[in-house]
């Protein structure tokens, strides 16, 4: 980890753009470390409460959110007008919304994170070794977790259920975007905590701070345990690269669909459309469009035919445009693609376009381009399946499916902390055990080392 945080502000831009972070308030700081190590001795309780506890206060959280949802509401109301007077396009605006119904959602997955197994205390392995002495190691909580986050306020519903599942304390910076509505949120949250006897200290916010409370918390190592950035490329690698504290690398989505030779190209078409156009302002959303060349010819005009539809702007290679250009397609929008443009997430209603001469050859593409988030291939040719699912370097491999189902309510796992494409501790959705560690121990009968 590098030594500087960036400010809020610069880790927020999407352009990845390199730029001085800001000099460190040093009573800011103070200030935030506080908050970290209230929040610890808050988890050193909620630690020792059993699952039926914390399943408990769950429950009441989510009867607390359906109750407030348009309070909530209200607040995101402010924000989204907000936010759109200001500009923001459609794409973060749709991130931004959250609305009575999206309230009443997250309070479902609440409920569901309620139902889930509890991950404290659960053996990962245990053995006897041949002196008698027997080893168990267990999943503990991580600690104090920090989120940096936004335009995203399910998150903060989301992150808070999952540490209080966990036994995990947690820090917010949920950025300017949403600061009324997450506000609102944390208080629905901090009046649940008191009434049922835990401190309102084991998720709390920076908000209050800036963009300074953000570099406070990137700096605030051995107060915070673990801190993952969730957002666009540009907050993302700063976080990365500026933190002092530990982090869990969750990732932008540069995310690929290949239409193999042997595709049925009748599901190809729909699973496309859903994969780009659901919502276009998420990081599982499909950006990249590979087709094989053996079915360039009559897939191309059909897919282009559909996304121009649904609004979406073209930016295709040379083979690409040489067949979709002849066609006679209602409201197509067409570019030529740059070389950017194969790295270049989105987030928005356009998508690039690339025929390819081969498995090989998309396998190559999408691993040098892609931010191994998640890659869809559409084929009925299993040999394909294997080759393509066990060489994509990503988090999550679709076959025949959408990639928009790479997250962790959809995975079972009721909210998710975010999509980790890193490769140590956890990849992929991110959900209970994952925000855990673990720890041995070892019980004896006077054994001694010889």
């Amino acid at each position: 980890m590098a030594t500087q945080a960036a400010t809020a502000q610069t880790a927020a831009r999407s352009t990845g753009a390199k730029q001085e972070p800001d000099e460190l308030d040093a009573h800011v700081f103070e200030q935030v470390c506080a908050l970290a190590d209230a929040a610890a001795d808050a988890q050193q309780e909620l630690g020792r409460a059993n699952g039926e506890a914390r399943n408990e206060l769950l429950a009441v959280l989510a009867d607390a959110l359906d109750a407030h949802a348009d309070e909530i509401a209200a607040a995101n109301a402010l924000d989204m007008q907000a936010a759109f007077d200001s500009g923001m396009d459609a794409g973060k605006l749709d991130r931004l919304r959250f609305d009575a119904e999206r309230v009443g959602a997250a309070a479902l997955g609440v409920r569901h994170v309620a139902t889930l197994p509890d991950p404290l205390g659960q053996t990962v392995r245990g053995y006897t070794l041949p002196n008698g002495l027997r080893l168990n190691q267990i999943r503990v909580p991580m600690g104090v977790m920090g989120m940096i986050y936004e335009a995203r306020p399910n998150v903060t519903v989301d992150v808070a259920s999952l540490c209080l599942k966990s036994g995990n304390a947690v820090l917010l910076r949920g950025g300017h975007a949403a600061q009324r509505t997450n506000a609102a949120t944390l208080q629905v949250v901090s009046e649940v905590l008191q009434s049922h006897g835990f401190k309102p200290a084991l998720v709390a916010s920076v908000d209050e701070f800036g963009r300074m409370g953000a570099t406070a918390m990137m700096q605030a190592r051995g107060h915070i345990d673990v801190l993952v950035p969730r957002g666009g490329a540009g907050l993302i690698r700063a976080v990365v690269e500026q933190s002092k504290v530990p982090v869990i690398e969750t990732g932008a989505g540069n995310v690929h669909i290949y239409v193999d030779r042997a595709a049925d190209l009748s599901k190809a078409v729909p699973i496309i459309i859903n994969a780009k156009t659901q919502r276009v302002g998420v990081c599982n959303a499909a950006e990249k469009l590979l087709v094989h060349r053996d079915v360039a010819q009559t897939f191309l005009p059909v897919a282009a035919q559909a996304l121009a539809q649904a609004g979406v702007t073209l930016r295709v290679d040379e083979r690409s445009y040489e067949i979709v250009s002849k066609g006679d397609i209602q409201g197509l929008q067409l570019e030529r693609a740059t070389a950017e443009d194969w790295d270049t997430e989105y987030l928005a209603l356009i998508m690039g376009v690339k025929v390819v001469d081969s498995l090989d050859e998309a396998i190559a593409h999408i691993n040098a381009h892609s931010t191994g988030h998640t890659e869809s291939i559409l084929t009925e040719d299993y040999g394909a399946v294997g080759e393509f699912t066990e060489r994509i370097d990503s988090a999550v491999v679709m076959v025949n499916a959408s990639t928009r189902f790479t997250d962790g309510g959809v995975f079972g796992f009721g909210a998710e902390l975010g999509i980790s494409t890193q490769k140590m501790h956890a990849r992929g959705p991110m959900g209970l055990q994952e925000m855990t560690t673990t720890k041995w121990i070892g019980y004896g009968n006077g054994q001694v080392r010889r």
